[in-house]
C-alpha cells in the first residue's frame, strides 16, 4: 500500500535543492561576464560584503544582541 510513498517523500529535498540552485544560477548568470574585469569584481564583492554586514547588524539590533 505504501511501497512508493517514502521513495516519493525522499525525492522532495532533491527537487528543492535543484529548484533553489537553478534560481541562484539564473540570477547570477548575468554577473559572470562582469567578474572578468578586476574593478567590477572588487565593486561587486564590496557590495556583497557591505550588504551582508548590513543584514548582520540589522538582525543583531532586532534581536537585541550586544557586540562582544
Amino acid at each position: 500500500m505504501f511501497d512508493g510513498f517514502w521513495d516519493n517523500v525522499f525525492r522532495y529535498p532533491r527537487y528543492l535543492i535543484s529548484i533553489v540552485l537553478g534560481i541562484f544560477l539564473n540570477t547570477l548568470e548575468p554577473l559572470f561576464p562582469l567578474l572578468k574585469r578586476p574593478v567590477t569584481l572588487i565593486a561587486i564583492l564590496g557590495l556583497f560584503t557591505g550588504g551582508l554586514f548590513f543584514v548582520t547588524l540589522t538582525v543583531r539590533a532586532m534581536l537585541g544582541l550586544n557586540p562582544m
